[in-house]
């Protein structure tokens, strides 16, 4: 699958985003090494420590599905151009990277950018 195909996924994925809080819909797709998609939005809680980033729910259903590792995710937020992801997410990212790493892809100004996990996530740790 292309990187823009994930990022069209990745936009329909945030119309679902539950922000009424901070107003910033985000959503993500990804695609694991076995070629399964998965999607998922930000929902907020009024408990803000409950707030869910959208790529944890992708990664979530990915791995409720018995998949656990992923080649790319492509994050978008109608609200901002480069939306990468918070550093939690990108240590969960980092957890489940596929054998040859995983790509990050944002909108850019232009065109799509794409950054390795390795890159947001400079000695990122795995037990």
């Amino acid at each position: 699958m292309e990187y823009q195909e994930l990022m069209n996924r990745a936009i329909e994925a945030s119309k679902n985003s539950y922000s009424p809080y901070s107003k910033f819909a985000v959503g993500a797709c990804l695609i694991t090494e076995t070629g399964k998609i998965y999607s998922g939005c930000n929902f907020e809680n009024s408990s803000f420590g409950l707030t869910i980033c959208a790529e944890r729910n992708a990664i979530g259903s990915a791995i409720a599905d018995g998949e656990r590792r992923i080649k790319s995710i492509a994050i978008y937020s109608p609200n901002q151009k480069h939306c990468y992801p918070c550093g939690a997410c990108r240590q969960v990212l980092n957890e489940f990277k596929s054998e040859s790493g995983l790509d990050v892809i944002t909108e850019g100004d232009n065109e799509l950018e794409v950054a390795p996990i390795s890159f947001l996530l400079p000695e990122g740790f795995n037990l």
